[in-house]
């Protein structure tokens, strides 16, 4: 599949912008465990997924990570673009969760475009809506969610994300997407171990009760 199946709004463009776009746009192959995009100085372009799997991540002072959302299969990465937004400022780090192949749409391509066509004007603005609804929904949960039900839902949503319910991932790495330490995660999953949700094993977790998961998840 091309470039064209993968952009939204590739066909109610004019033959000319469709052409610039197409021709501009870069596949690249991008490793699991690459971080592009360190923060609001750099500004790569535009991703466009074709496959594999992309987190948006913040950093504290401390150096304490927060994954923000994920992006998969034909989402467009916007914040490895960030200096084509000057009113929106977000420090951002992209990192690829799984290897990952993604078109990369030069700054200077894209800006233009924007300013001449109104499809792709009105395309940005909904992907940075869902983006901000993202950014909310998360703060949501941070400020008002215990964390036993953020842990919950994580895991249902890894579950989801992996297809099965043998998640092979460490307690880093959830503490990494959750802005918490290893040491909080690590107690809670012991919990979640000791009430039958779940079992532990080296850079493992097996879901044994999904249905208990999803009821702490939900807060019932």
């Amino acid at each position: 599949m091309d470039f064209a199946e993968y952009f939204p709004v590739f066909d109610r463009l004019d033959e000319a912008q469709q052409e610039r776009l197409e021709k501009s746009a870069i596949l690249k192959k991008i490793k699991k465990g690459t971080v592009m995009g360190s923060g609001s100085d750099d500004c790569l372009g535009l991703l466009l997924i074709r496959s594999g799997q992309l987190r948006a991540f913040i950093v504290s002072d401390e150096g304490r990570e927060l994954t923000v959302y994920r992006l998969f299969d034909r989402d467009m990465c916007l914040f490895s673009a960030s200096c084509m937004m000057n009113s929106v400022q977000f420090d951002i780090s992209i990192e690829a969760e799984k290897d990952t192949e993604a078109w990369l749409i030069p700054i200077s391509v894209y800006r233009d475009l924007m300013d001449e066509s109104a499809v792709i004007a009105n395309h940005t603005n909904e992907i940075m809506s869902a983006r901000f609804t993202d950014v909310m929904w998360l703060m949501e949960q941070v400020m008002w969610k215990s964390f036993d039900r953020r842990l919950a839902a994580f895991l249902s949503e890894e579950s989801v994300i992996e297809g099965s319910h043998m998640l092979g991932i460490t307690h880093d790495r959830i503490a990494s997407h959750l802005g918490t330490a290893r040491e909080v995660v690590t107690r809670m999953l012991r919990y979640f171990q000791g009430e039958g949700i779940v079992k532990l094993s080296r850079g493992r977790i097996d879901i044994l009760d999904e249905e208990k998961l999803r009821t702490l998840a939900d807060g019932e």
